[in-house]
């Protein structure tokens, strides 16, 4: 069954290489056996409390690090109750520029924390925008495939209205990589804590509200695959952790799937690291640019 789908929420639900001309090759064969209509939601995230794996928590602009500060630079905060290890000051977006630009909606969170004001406009003309293919998707059987663009290297798809358009963090970085900010990759645990113990806030992909995904192969031009979710695909921002939790920025906020999520929240170890692996582990850390020598030349 191929799925192409635009005005759709992006929102709590269905969570062989293949060279060009074997993507058409491949879309001609299932002809004749081909539903064209709205992608379903899962019925086992649509049917999930918004609230199973996140908590509220007060959103805060002026507490804790600055970014690139150490944790160790300040006193440890407590907030929600709750001491925490690391805890980043970092803006809040209320709500993301169209439907799904969370990629770029998370980065001008933390573009803006290190004081560079990049919009939509001008990310996209750094990353790439990829229209030459619209995302679709082809169900066989229990597996789901998504063809599209090389998101590993530019954000595919129609960002108003195809709720499978993404970009992977490999392409995301190109903004930061452009104001001269470090970037390191953020697969596990360990890294984390580390990136956000030295102030550099986590860039990473998700599911919306952390809620269950179905997993997909995309699947690009030149026969790259890479692991992801259906429907539920977002971006967001790491900003502070301790022993238990992860606090988190999320710039979507209310939607009709949860009419009052917070800018903030806090998640289990255990669960942001179930869905990481659903996204590939794709995060990276993103610290301040590193300046070589004294400025004068020498060495």
């Amino acid at each position: 069954m191929t799925y192409r789908t635009f005005q759709a929420p992006r929102s709590p639900g269905t969570g062989a290489s293949l060279s060009r001309r074997g993507l058409l090759k491949s879309a001609a064969a299932v002809a004749g056996l081909v539903a064209i209509g709205p992608i379903p939601r899962s019925t086992t995230a649509q049917g999930m409390d918004p609230y199973t794996f996140i908590a509220t928590m007060q959103a805060t602009t002026t507490l804790g690090q600055r970014v690139g500060q150490a944790a160790s630079e300040v006193e440890q905060v407590v907030a929600d109750n709750t001491a925490w290890d690391a805890y980043l000051q970092l803006p809040v977006k209320q709500g993301q520029d169209f439907s799904y630009t969370c990629e770029f909606d998370s980065a001008w969170i933390i573009l803006t924390a290190y004081g560079h004001d990049m919009g939509l406009d001008e990310q996209l003309r750094v990353v790439g925008h990829d229209l030459s293919i619209e995302p679709y998707a082809v169900e066989s059987g229990s597996s789901v495939t998504i063809h599209g663009g090389d998101i590993a290297e530019m954000y595919s798809g129609d960002y108003r209205g195809n709720l499978l358009a993404r970009a992977r963090t490999s392409a995301v970085r190109k903004v930061f990589d452009a104001v001269e900010l470090t970037v390191t990759a953020t697969p596990d645990r360990a890294s984390t804590e580390q990136a956000l113990l030295q102030g550099q806030p986590v860039f990473f992909k998700a599911t919306v509200d952390f809620l269950d995904w179905r997993p997909v192969t995309w699947v690009c031009p030149d026969g790259d695959q890479y692991p992801g979710v259906f429907t539920n695909d977002h971006a967001l921002v790491a900003m502070g952790f301790n022993d238990s939790h992860v606090i988190v920025r999320d710039p979507l906020g209310p939607t009709t799937t949860n009419h009052t999520r917070p800018w903030q929240y806090r998640v289990s170890w255990e669960r942001y690291l179930q869905v990481s692996a659903g996204q590939d582990y794709d995060a990276i850390a993103v610290g301040p640019r590193v300046i070589l020598g004294d400025g004068t030349g020498g060495a």
